[in-house]
């Protein structure tokens, strides 16, 4: 299996959290950590330096080498709360229109403030990818 520069690590998820400087996106890791535990019943791992990540999958990208990566994660970012869904969105676009403000890319969900958010459809969303990409990746794990 090839490198990644971002990979499962031992780092202290909590100990991370608690470094977040802003004490808003501090507070929404600690409720998004909890959202994601219940959601997936996966213990939480660092991904890189920045990444919660819950489970695993391996992919092999063009070239033939293979990766692994989580199902699903987030990161408290400086600019927002960057959660991913790693199927991508085409499947969501009616629960994004019912979650409130936000902004995506290809996998990736930007939330300024989580107060702003419906964190039932959020959990939604993400149960479900976790489900498509079990079903894409059956050598998923959590």
């Amino acid at each position: 299996m090839s490198d990644m520069k971002t990979k499962a690590n031992d780092a202290s998820v909590n100990a991370f959290i608690e470094r977040v400087e802003n004490p808003g996106r501090r507070e929404d890791a600690f409720l998004l950590l909890d959202l994601m535990n219940t959601i997936t019943s996966a213990k939480p791992v660092m991904w890189g330096d920045s990444i919660i990540g819950y489970g695993s999958y391996e992919y092999a990208r063009a070239d033939g080498s293979k990766h692994r990566f989580m199902l699903t994660g987030f990161s408290p970012r400086k600019a927002n709360m960057t959660v991913y869904i790693m199927p991508g969105f085409k499947p969501y676009e009616k629960q994004l229109a019912r979650l409130g403000k936000c902004k995506n890319s290809s996998s990736c969900l930007y939330l300024p403030r989580l107060k702003n958010i419906d964190l039932d459809v959020l959990g939604d969303i993400v149960s479900d990818s976790i489900v498509r990409m079990k079903e894409r990746y059956p050598n998923s794990s959590f």
